[in-house]
C-alpha cells in the first residue's frame, strides 16, 4: 500500500499538475489584437549596421528613451525571463528603438548581457526623437512615453505587425511592465505562450511544422 502511495505521488501528481496548469496556460486559443496593422520602422540604421523590420516577425518591442543605461536593469529582467528562454526560434526578435545619440550606451547593455546569453536577438534600433514619437502614436495605446521617449513597458507584436496583449471586460494590458520580473514571469509569460501556440497551430494546420515558430 505504501509503495502505491509513493508510486503515485512520484508518476502520477506530477503528470496532473502539468496538464492542469498547461491547460491554464492555453485556455485561450488567440490573444486579442490591441492594434492592428501598426507601420513598421523607417530606413533606420541598428547597432550592428542591418535594417530591421518588423514584417514576418514575432517581435517583443520596446523604447528605451535617452537614459538607456539607468534603466539596464529592465533589460537585463527581459533577458532573464523571456529571451532566454526563447531566443532560438528564427521567427523572434528583441527590438529596442532608441534615440539617436544613444549608440554607445546601447552597446555597452549588448555587452554587459554578452556573458550570460547569445545577444544575436537583441536589436537596437535608432531614430530621430521626432520620428519615435510619431512611431509611438500610430500604437494608440493608452500608455505614454516618457519625457525621454522611453517606458518600462515592451509589447508583442506579431507576424502580421499587429500589436497583441488583452483586451476583455476584466482586464486591459497593452505592455508588460519590465521593471517587475514577476510580471514578465506570469502575464507576458503566458500571453506569449499563446501567440507561440497560435503560429504552431496554424503551421500543423497546413501541414508545415518546421524549426520556425
Amino acid at each position: 500500500m505504501k509503495k502505491n502511495i509513493v508510486l503515485f505521488s512520484l508518476f502520477v501528481l506530477p503528470i496532473v499538475a502539468y496538464l492542469f496548469f498547461a491547460s491554464g496556460v492555453n485556455s485561450f486559443t488567440k490573444l486579442p489584437t490591441i492594434t492592428p496593422k501598426i507601420a513598421d520602422f523607417g530606413n533606420w540604421k541598428s547597432l550592428n549596421g542591418k535594417k530591421v523590420s518588423l514584417d514576418k516577425k514575432i517581435t517583443i518591442l520596446g523604447f528605451s528613451g535617452s537614459n538607456l543605461l539607468a534603466n539596464r536593469g529592465n533589460y537585463f529582467n527581459l533577458n532573464e525571463k523571456i529571451y532566454k528562454r526563447y531566443n532560438g526560434f528564427e521567427d523572434l526578435q528583441f527590438v529596442v528603438l532608441c534615440p539617436l545619440g544613444t549608440e554607445e550606451e546601447a552597446q555597452k547593455v549588448v555587452d554587459a548581457l554578452a556573458p550570460f546569453t547569445n545577444v544575436s536577438g537583441w536589436n537596437f534600433v535608432f531614430a530621430s526623437p521626432e520620428e519615435i514619437k510619431t512611431f509611438y502614436n500610430q500604437l494608440h495605446l493608452k500608455g505614454k512615453l516618457n519625457e525621454d521617449l522611453g517606458t518600462a513597458n515592451v509589447y508583442i507584436v506579431d507576424k502580421e505587425r499587429n500589436l497583441r496583449g488583452r483586451k476583455d471586460k476584466d482586464e486591459y494590458k497593452e505592455g508588460y511592465d519590465t521593471f517587475h520580473p514577476s510580471e514578465l514571469s506570469n502575464e507576458m509569460l503566458d500571453d506569449f505562450k499563446i501567440i507561440l501556440y497560435e503560429y504552431r497551430a496554424a503551421l500543423k494546420k497546413n501541414h508545415n511544422a518546421t524549426k520556425e515558430l
